[in-house]
């Protein structure tokens, strides 16, 4: 369940994944390795449905439309911004505008499931160290 609540919280559906990992790991601490690799893969794969679909929206907008301030920063500084997909607000549209853009799939993938992991790593290292 862990891995469906991550992949979907990192689409356009509002959910939670950091609760569904807090209460896994309250209930047993000891599959925090198989939980933080659990909800960082499903995390990281629900970011890169969400950059899929923006490089599939290239073909319903035009590109010279999307000349947003916003758009412009990501793309000129690349793939490392989006080590900031794990933000509540914004990560998303952070990954959709990276497809969009079609900045490299390797580099986006790679800071993605970096910033991913770092984020729920110390929640993790929180909820363990607090019990």
């Amino acid at each position: 369940m862990l891995l469906v609540v991550s992949f979907l919280a990192a689409t356009l559906v509002p959910l939670a994944s950091e609760v569904w990992l807090l209460a896994l790991l309250a209930a047993r601490p000891d599959l925090w390795p198989a939980a933080l690799a659990v909800a960082t893969l499903g995390n990281t794969a629900g970011s890169l449905t969400t950059y899929a679909l923006g490089r599939l929206g290239r073909v319903a907008i035009d590109p010279a439309r999307l000349a947003s301030r916003p758009a412009r920063w990501l793309q000129r500084r690349g793939a490392p911004v989006l080590l900031l997909a794990w933000l509540p607000f914004g990560g998303d549209a952070l990954c959709l505008v990276a497809g969009w853009l079609k900045l490299p799939v390797l580099p986006a993938l790679l800071w993605i499931a970096l910033g991913k992991l770092a984020r729920y790593a110390a929640l993790v290292w929180l909820c363990l160290t607090a019990a």
